[in-house]
């Protein structure tokens, strides 16, 4: 779980840190071919979206009816969902971070990228072999011209391999930074599984706070349509209405009472889901209702500047690391067509018997150098780099298009903030006109004033007026988490990062 917070570059300086053959390895060797990697430049853009959209959303009077101001410029807090003012939510969302399996797998694959771009810093040092062998020899003087008996003998061998290969082109470190860039690329994918993991979590909790808040809806209409059935049926005994408006009635109600299976259909399954990104059993799902009554619509949006963004978002993040990557791949395959050097020694000893094995008389030793050049390949190497080439290019092209999409992400969010708050006034507006419409149909209807079919109209509309009422709530909530999201989930500020990178720095 500690490596979530980890900063690749940090283990590079305390890893060279350890040992001075890294810095000898780097006096010894040369320039590095392939192109030197620069972070691509911040977009000249200073807003999301056109001038038009306000300072501030309108209010409507009902539940999460609040105006919502944008404060451009102001940082996204790191835990953004305590926003929401849920202690029910936040001890899930601390549940879903602890066992989620995803984000714990996310975790170990950043490891494993961790663990291998260690293992690569082990490439720019000289390899060192100790060989120790013990053999029981006979040999013929025949084979030396000589006549007698067999010569039978113990050999005994001990020595000391040291090889290195001067990186003299930069293949070793433009493959140490290709790692590096992986596994900084991993990292920033955890920080997206993170983000993808608490946004479901949000946006899970508040539908099934919409689902319960049109399920009560829903029933508050089964009332007053039973209530209703009972006045018509009242009527029809008195001979005021009709059969057919009995069965009317009766119909409506029925048509009502239908809507609520698939409603409690899709409330268990958001619980169930609720408890799976917990990393629980449906059967183990929390028993606390989430309502919208139980959140918070916060007032004050921090809306970060594009020229930040591209500092925020995961997904820019990993796609640039991806671009760093390729660009150093490009210079390990332009090294490979060019010479190879190598320097390697051995020193030990021989000698019949084990107690003269490390006497002066019985050293032995080696030192040479070698010079490797591709001539003929088949054109494998070329290819390889033309190849790397063209990766390099479709990563620039990536990464554009993930810019792209995140600034038209974070355009998206803040319109559809602004426009949920515009559609909750109307809706709230609605559902109080269709409830004083349908009191007024009910008392002309009882009065013989209207026939039965316009009370009908006025029932169906005060209907659609509350379940939509109930959902453009939910949709403010919604979207404002989905805002968070756009904006990168302000995981550079989370109190957890600075600490696990202080814990990963101090264990180098």
């Amino acid at each position: 779980m500690g490596y979530r917070g980890l900063h690749l570059r940090t283990i590079r300086v305390s890893g060279y840190r350890t040992t001075v053959g890294v810095l000898a390895a780097a006096l010894l060797s040369g320039c590095m071919v392939g192109p030197d990697f620069a972070v691509p430049p911040v977009p000249e853009i200073t807003r999301y979206t056109d001038p038009g959209l306000p300072a501030a959303t309108v209010s409507a009077d009902t539940e999460a009816g609040s105006s919502q101001r944008f404060e451009y410029g102001r940082d996204v807090p790191g835990e953004w969902w305590t926003l929401f003012h849920s202690r029910h939510l936040e001890r899930l969302i601390a549940r879903a971070i602890a066992q989620n399996p995803n984000l714990q797998a996310a975790e170990m694959t950043l490891r494993q990228a961790v663990e291998t771009y260690r293992a690569q810093q082990g490439t720019l040092l000289p390899t060192v072999d100790a060989n120790l062998q013990a053999n029981r020899q006979q040999l013929s003087l025949a084979q030396f011209g000589q006549a007698g008996p067999p010569v039978l003998f113990n050999l005994y061998n001990a020595t000391v391999n040291v090889s290195y290969t001067v990186d003299v082109w930069g293949a070793k470190r433009r493959g140490l930074e290709a790692s590096e860039a992986q596994a900084d690329q991993q990292r920033f994918q955890v920080e997206a599984t993170f983000l993808t993991l608490i946004g479901n979590v949000v946006t899970t909790a508040i539908q099934e706070a919409s689902l319960r808040g049109q399920i009560a809806a829903t029933q508050d209409i089964v009332k007053g349509q039973t209530e209703q059935l009972e006045v018509v049926r009242g009527q029809f005994n008195l001979g005021g209405a009709s059969k057919a408006d009995v069965l009317a009635q009766e119909a409506a109600l029925a048509a009502t009472l239908a809507t609520l299976p698939p409603l409690e259909k899709q409330l268990e399954q958001q619980r169930s889901l609720l408890a799976t990104l917990a990393g629980n059993f449906p059967s183990e799902a929390d028993h606390e209702p989430f309502t919208i009554r139980s959140l918070r619509l916060p007032q004050r949006l921090p809306v970060s500047l594009p020229s930040r963004l591209v500092e925020q978002r995961p997904d820019i993040r990993a796609a640039q690391e991806q671009l760093h990557q390729a660009s150093a791949n490009v210079g390990v395959a332009t090294a490979n067509l060019l010479p190879q050097f190598t320097i390697s020694g051995d020193y030990g000893g021989a000698a019949t018997n084990v107690g003269t094995l490390f006497t002066p008389g019985g050293a032995i030793w080696s030192i040479g150098g070698g010079l490797a050049q591709p001539i003929f390949r088949g054109g494998t190497l070329l290819h390889q780099k033309e190849a790397a080439v063209a990766a390099l290019e479709a990563a620039k092209a990536q990464y554009r298009d993930t810019l792209l999409n995140a600034v038209r992400n974070v355009s998206d969010a803040l319109l559809a903030v602004e426009k949920d708050a515009v559609a909750l006034q109307a809706q709230e507006r609605a559902a109080r006109t269709a409830n004083d419409s349908l009191a007024l149909a009910r008392e002309q209807f009882k009065n013989g004033a209207i026939t039965y079919l316009v009370l009908l109209n006025a029932q169906s509309t005060q209907q659609q007026a509350l379940i939509g009422l109930a959902q453009a709530q939910a949709t403010r909530f919604a979207d404002t988490a989905a805002l968070f999201q756009a904006l990168g989930g302000g995981w550079w500020n989370r109190h957890d990062v600075p600490a696990r990178n202080e814990a990963v720095a101090s264990k180098q």
